[in-house]
């Protein structure tokens, strides 16, 4: 893994959440997109050589949904760059961490991702982000 490429925070209403950090980091979000295989909406504020990603819920069979009513909002996940998601995911495996997707997916951003089970992760949802090629 590279790098810390963003952290991830669930929020329930994106355009406040986007006022807010906009306060908070003295700039605007950089981009918004809908992912609809995940069922959200994210934007992007770009914090140094890293990013904040805010990811709302656009249904409720969402895991944003089901995370908002479990925990309420707050960081989600943390997401490493990678520059093979496929032999990291192998890497893992042989670790001994569980994968929650078995092939990367398009996530947000244009990346691939992976996620890796926060059971086997000492709590924390762990994403890997391949830039696509």
């Amino acid at each position: 893994m590279d790098k810390i490429e963003h952290i991830g925070i669930a929020v329930r209403d994106l355009e406040k959440s986007n006022d807010l950090y906009a306060k908070l980091l003295g700039k605007s979000h950089y981009k918004m997109e809908e992912v609809l295989s995940e069922g959200v909406r994210t934007s992007f504020f770009e914090v140094g050589p890293n990013k904040i990603e805010l990811l709302e819920a656009t249904s409720v069979e969402s895991p944003i949904a089901g995370f908002l009513d479990k925990k309420g909002e707050g960081i989600h996940h943390i997401a490493f760059a990678v520059d093979d998601i496929v032999a990291e995911m192998k890497r893992l495996e042989s670790e001994g961490f569980k994968l929650l997707n078995k092939e990367p997916k398009l996530g947000a951003d244009n990346k691939l991702v992976a996620f890796v089970h926060p059971k086997t992760a000492g709590g924390v949802l762990v994403e890997l982000c391949q830039e696509r090629k």
